[in-house]
């Protein structure tokens, strides 16, 4: 028998048996075979962990291995599967070692009253389903309850898949106007390169990150935002979820910031002008002009207000299209008064529309002559008084004047009121000045004349002093002669002198009493002699000498105070000097039976001095303690170093002085007239001080405690250079 086609058949079955098992094999999942009633008839378990083992399981009951409701389902899916014929599916939860799990079990039928069940753990699957699941939620709640606008539309088109509410409220749009229309049929986009500026940053990135866009709202306002955006796969579909969040108020806030800053800057330069210039016409034209460039608007000027003058432009910045109010005046009182009612009590006239503005027809048709549609003024007051307006017109239509233009306006106008005052100020300065320049002129001719008055009498005084001083000098000197002469032929003690005897004696004695020839005899001539005695001869060259000093001190205080004093400076030692000073006091010293005790050291230093003006120093100041004290004074001198000086007292034990003729003992002034030696003592002294400084020192006198005085002066060193060393 020919079983070629039967061993065919076996051959192909046994293949077709090797593959279904491979590929049963391949299969991961449990499977069971189960019976109409629920028997567990067989089992596939490899690699899957049970925690029952195969004999466990065959042949008992899915109510026996199962939990209730688990095995209701399954007995429920058999008898589904076996009825139709189909594959079924059910999906259910057990409890195992690791925590319950959820499985999915697939049934079709295997065989007679029987089903394959394929068991497989979805666990991973259903918490993955879950999160999405909750992922997807989040995201709902997010993209509708997000305070941004949030779209999805497609690429191409820019057609909206989906908005939510804030994207509604935003935009004006409802949803139903919104979903299934692309931007451009909304005419959403304010500028359409920022759509295209989108897509190629999403094209070259992916993402696009805060981009500043305009958008255009149902209503036709124009708001700014800041969009993001990201592209998205939507069933196949590219698509860009875009956020925007709007910032049209912060951009409203950083302009007015920076309207704010330009003002303040605007205001701060006028201030500045205002202080450094006196140019009122170019204040008043640099503010016009900067005012119309921050208000953007098509003339600004300032005018005045003149009673006799009327009103006229001061300034003007102008757009060239629109006429110019420079040189427009009038003297209509009509309109005058009716302009100074639109400015009374200091307010600020805001005018939106000129054509809604109720005022008269010389006004209205003043605004066409000048294409006035809008207009603010601000007056500029001086105190109480009306002095202008600064004035803002807009030609191009209505507008609407925010608060900072206004305020702005308002401090300008009281910036050019103090710039008019300080104009002002400025002019009346000038005219006082001017006055004031005329005055002085008047003032300095006059004293002019008064000193040339003046040096003719110092001139007159000069002559005077000198003719009268040289006379008096020369009868004075006359009178020594004669006395001195007198006293030389040897008179003796208490001997009358007489004043006229013998002719030839009489000749003799009138030649020795004046250095003038002998006068005539007369018949008086012959009368008796004069007996003169010897003291009152003394006396009286006591008096001439007296009144020769003074006279030279004079002379030579007049010189000092006109020339100054020749004085000869030269490195002197103090010590050495004393000598020749003791030897030029010794006399008057015996005389008045004085003491002079002499404790300057040797080894002082040297100093910078006259040595002759010095002498008659140190002269003076001992004569002046001797005329005025009793005979038997004793005076101690003594020097020392002091910062560079050498500092000389001379002490006296005689009679003390008050503090303020101590002030004054060195002073030019009247001294007291009862006492004939006071005024050449005083003219000594106020020589001594001139001398002193001259030198570069200084001198003074101290009232003692107990007795006497204490005079004082200063000398600076002699700065000598060392000479260098022998090599």
């Amino acid at each position: 028998m020919d079983i070629t086609d039967r061993k065919l058949a076996e051959e192909k079955l046994l293949e077709s048996e090797a593959r279904y098992k491979a590929i049963l094999d391949a299969i991961p999942d449990l499977m069971f075979r189960i019976s109409r009633d629920g028997e567990y008839l067989d089992l596939k378990s490899e690699e899957v962990n049970l925690t029952l083992t195969r004999e466990e399981i065959v042949g008992k009951h899915v109510q026996e291995l199962l939990p209730s409701d688990v095995a209701t389902i399954s007995l429920e899916a058999i008898a589904k599967t076996l009825d139709s014929g189909t594959l079924q599916t059910c999906e259910y939860q057990l409890p195992t070692p690791l925590g319950v799990r959820d499985y999915e079990a697939r049934l079709v039928v295997s065989g007679q009253d029987e089903v394959l069940a394929i068991v497989r753990d979805i666990t991973d699957r259903k918490q993955g389903e879950v999160a999405l699941q909750n992922l997807a939620q989040k995201f709902a709640k997010a993209f509708s309850c997000s305070p941004d606008s949030i779209t999805i539309s497609t690429i191409q088109e820019g057609r909206f898949i989906e908005v939510n509410d804030s994207f509604v409220n935003l935009s004006g749009y409802e949803r139903d106007e919104t979903i299934g229309k692309t931007s451009f049929e909304l005419d959403i986009w304010v500028h359409d390169r920022d759509r295209l500026n989108l897509l190629q940053e999403l094209q070259a990135t992916g993402v696009a990150r805060n981009l500043e866009v305009e958008f255009r709202q149902k209503s036709g306002e124009i708001i700014t935002a800041m969009l993001s955006a990201e592209v998205i796969d939507l069933d196949g579909t590219p698509c860009i979820l875009a956020v925007h969040h709007d910032i049209t108020e912060r951009k409203q806030v950083e302009a007015q910031l920076r309207l704010s800053a330009q003002r303040d800057r605007l205001l701060a330069e006028t201030l500045v002008r205002i202080r450094s210039s006196l140019n009122l016409d170019q204040i008043l034209q640099t503010t016009v002009t900067e005012v119309r460039q921050f208000l953007q608007a098509d003339r600004v000027f300032i005018s005045l207000n003149n009673a006799n003058l009327g009103v006229r432009t001061l300034a003007e910045s102008v757009d060239p299209k629109y006429p110019s109010v420079s040189g427009w005046s009038t003297n209509d009182e009509a309109y005058l008064q009716e302009v100074r009612n639109l400015l009374k009590d200091n307010l600020v006239r805001v005018f939106e529309d000129i054509t809604q503005m109720a005022v008269s027809p010389k006004v209205r048709a003043h605004c066409r002559k000048f294409q006035t549609k809008a207009s603010l003024a601000v007056p500029i007051m001086l105190g109480d008084e009306l002095f202008g307006a600064l004035i803002a017109n807009q030609c191009s239509g209505s507008r609407h004047w925010q608060p900072i233009e206004i305020d702005l306006l308002k401090q300008m106008s009281e910036q050019v009121a103090i710039a008019i005052q300080q104009s002002q100020i400025c002019q009346k300065l000038a005219e006082l000045n001017t006055n004031l320049e005329h005055q002085v002129e008047e003032r300095t001719a006059q004293l002019q004349q008064k000193m040339q008055e003046v040096e003719k009498l110092h001139r007159v005084k000069d002559v005077v002093l000198h003719t009268v001083a040289h006379d008096l000098r020369t009868s004075v000197m006359g009178n020594l002669m004669v006395l001195k002469n007198l006293l030389n032929q040897g008179v003796e003690s208490g001997e009358e002198v007489e004043g006229q005897g013998s002719a030839s004696r009489g000749e003799r004695g009138n030649f020795l009493f004046s250095p003038l020839p002998p006068a005539p005899r007369s018949r008086a001539s012959s009368q008796s002699p004069i007996p003169v005695s010897r003291s009152i001869i003394e006396r009286m060259i006591q008096g001439n000498d007296r009144q020769l000093t003074m006279i030279n001190s004079l002379l030579e205080i007049n010189s000092c105070e006109k020339q100054g004093i020749d004085i000869k400076l030269e490195p002197v030692q103090f010590s050495n000097l004393l000598g020749g000073t003791f030897a030029q006091l010794e006399p008057i010293l015996t005389q008045n039976q004085a003491t002079l005790k002499n404790l300057v050291p040797a080894d002082l230093p040297l100093v910078m001095a006259d040595g002759t003006l010095l002498q008659k120093v140190l002269a003076n100041l001992i004569s002046h303690s001797l005329q005025n004290n009793p005979p038997g004074l004793n005076f101690i001198l003594s020097a020392t170093l002091e910062a560079g000086m050498i500092r000389i007292q001379i002490r006296d034990d005689g009679v003390t002085m008050s503090k303020l003729e101590c002030d004054r003992l060195f002073d030019l002034h009247v001294r007291d007239p009862q006492d004939c030696c006071s005024t050449n003592i005083g003219l000594k002294m106020y020589l001594c001080r001139k001398v002193l400084t001259a030198h570069g020192g200084e001198i003074g006198v101290i009232s003692n405690r107990k007795r006497g005085l204490t005079f004082w002066f200063t000398l600076p060193l002699a700065k000598i250079l060392e000479s260098p060393l022998p090599l």
